[in-house]
């Protein structure tokens, strides 16, 4: 008897196949945004724990070598804490020295633009009309919403008490994974079945080289452009140097959008105290400290630890922006190129150089003729070690395209 065939060409049967899995997984990404966001709090304080732990494990690393673990825990920390209080309290010194002089510069910085505005070339100028009609309207607009904005004032009180809990969450998971992260890992992954420990481990220690080395060469990418911009407004004489030099700094560790949103502010305020010439050359050279950034710094200090194409970037970000505001922004990067290098690592390829001690990928993780190894944890916060070969052997993450 002869089985009867569904009369279904093949390419339907092809997309059918892939129109399912592609359900399928735009409905397990969005469990995880929604899972993600009902615990907004807990997933920034880990985030920034991660983030924290990447740039003070290495630290730890090397007091670790002539004291106690705990104590170079600590030690690392308060480094963190000196270098981070001295920068607050330098630039809260330039802004109570300078603040007076800037408002009324500020001002008279203002004036100016609207007289630019007013008298454009090409017929495209602004009528004092148009600027009065557009400043009623925002008077209108906040008249109109003061309630609204009364209602959010309010609630800053409990924002600033999140934050707080955030801050202090983020500390004490910090302490932990520098302590004893390693430890912490090789908990997790004894408690999964033997078959699976080994390509966990592959995955998770590419990821965490990925993210470690994203989350760092930000760090120092940043306090760079930071003092480069605090040269450049310096040489200027800017008012405020250090204060804009901290918001270019800032705006490092937003992809796409922070630095142009530091430039404005940077011009506006060296329009407001030095004229038009220091606002163009405070706009050109913030612009050649991006490209420095873009093409220099960022290959030299990451190499192709978190080489994403710019496409792949602005859509990231885009879609961060959508869902989850600024955070979303500053934390879609490095989640697309974890989630990438991960992928790719489970597929068998080896977009970073594996853990000391991991077994080659090529091996069968469900061998059960080849025996169980127990290398060095590569998690989250347990990679440290085990990815110290990134650099000396010059391996980096796969270039996406």
């Amino acid at each position: 008897m002869v089985e009867a065939r569904e009369n279904v060409p093949q390419w339907l049967r092809t997309s059918a196949g892939w129109s399912w899995r592609l359900v399928a997984l735009v409905v397990g990404l969005s469990l995880v945004v929604y899972a993600t966001a009902q615990v907004e709090l807990v997933f920034v304080a880990v985030f920034l724990a991660l983030v924290l732990t990447s740039v003070f494990r290495p630290l730890a690393n090397v007091y670790d070598r002539v004291m106690p673990r705990p104590l170079a825990t600590v030690l690392s920390l308060l480094t963190g804490v000196v270098v981070f209080g001295g920068l607050m309290t330098f630039v809260v010194a330039s802004v109570a020295g300078q603040w007076t002089e800037l408002a009324g510069q500020f001002d008279t910085g203002l004036q100016q633009i609207l007289e630019y505005l007013q008298h454009l070339p090409f017929g495209l100028s602004v009528t004092g009309d148009q600027l009065n009609e557009w400043v009623q309207a925002g008077g209108q607009w906040l008249s109109d919403n003061a309630e609204t904005l009364a209602s959010r004032a309010a609630e800053s009180a409990g924002s600033v008490l999140e934050a707080l809990m955030v801050i202090a969450l983020a500390i004490f998971c910090t302490i932990f994974f520098v302590n004893s992260g390693d430890r912490i890992w090789s908990w997790f992954v004894h408690q999964l079945p033997v078959r699976n420990r080994r390509r966990l481990r592959e995955a998770a220690g590419a990821g965490w080289y990925t993210f470690s080395g994203f989350a760092r060469g930000t760090v120092i990418i940043a306090f760079s452009d930071g003092i480069l911009a605090f040269v450049l407004l310096s040489i200027l004489g800017v008012p405020l140097a250090a204060p804009l030099a901290v918001l270019v700094l800032i705006g490092a560790f937003i992809p796409l959008i922070g630095a142009p949103l530091a430039m404005i502010i940077a011009a506006v305020v060296a329009l407001a105290a030095e004229g038009v010439v220091t606002a163009l050359i405070v706009t050109i050279g913030i612009a050649l400290i991006g490209q420095l950034e873009g093409h220099v710094l960022q290959p030299l200090i990451m190499g192709k630890q978190v080489s994403l194409h710019p496409v792949v970037v602005a859509i990231a970000v885009f879609a961060g922006t959508v869902l989850a505001g600024i955070l979303g922004a500053v934390v879609a990067v490095p989640l697309v190129a974890v989630v990438w290098t991960v992928f790719s690592t489970l597929r068998g390829d080896q977009p970073v150089p594996l853990p000391r001690g991991a077994p080659d990928s090529s091996d069968s993780p469900g061998d059960p003729e080849t025996p169980e190894v127990d290398p060095v944890p590569a998690g989250p916060a347990g990679a440290e070690e085990s990815a110290t070969g990134d650099r000396a052997t010059g391996g980096g993450a796969g270039k996406t395209t």
